[in-house]
């Protein structure tokens, strides 16, 4: 992710991805993202130039996420962070991928299965403008 140092957002976005809970979901949908790109791409071992532009979509998508290290799994998510084309796009990458993550990635298939059992958090809420103008 092209992150410019002098950004503060960029640089907490960043940091908000080293969070466990945040890092294993990226892991995760890589994970589902190599799975569909060698089955249906023919790639191996690297996604193909669509696959990593989605794969750089969905990082900064996840940087960006309001929930931080709480997020709920996408399908408990009361905020949707995706386009519509790029929603139906990871969930047809899911449904493929899902079932074949068991035999490929167990301990990411498992750890995503009890997350999307977890409830969601409340949606958080913005700031007000005022308040974040003044730096409070």
């Amino acid at each position: 992710m092209d992150i410019d140092p002098q950004d503060s957002g960029a640089l907490r976005r960043r940091a908000r991805l080293a969070t466990p809970r945040l890092t294993r979901e990226l892991k995760t949908i890589h994970a589902m993202l190599r799975i569909w790109c060698r089955d249906r791409h023919g790639m191996r071992g690297a996604l193909c130039v669509e696959c990593q532009e989605f794969m750089t979509y969905a990082t900064r998508r996840l940087a960006g996420c309001p929930y931080g290290a709480d997020k709920p799994t996408c399908s408990n998510c009361r905020i949707h962070c995706y386009g519509p084309q790029e929603r139906e796009h990871v969930k047809v990458v899911m449904r493929y991928a899902g079932p074949r993550m068991l035999a490929r990635h167990p301990w990411l298939a498992i750890a995503h299965l009890l997350d999307g059992h977890r409830p969601a958090p409340p949606k958080p809420r913005a700031k007000p403008a005022c308040e974040s103008a003044q730096g409070g």
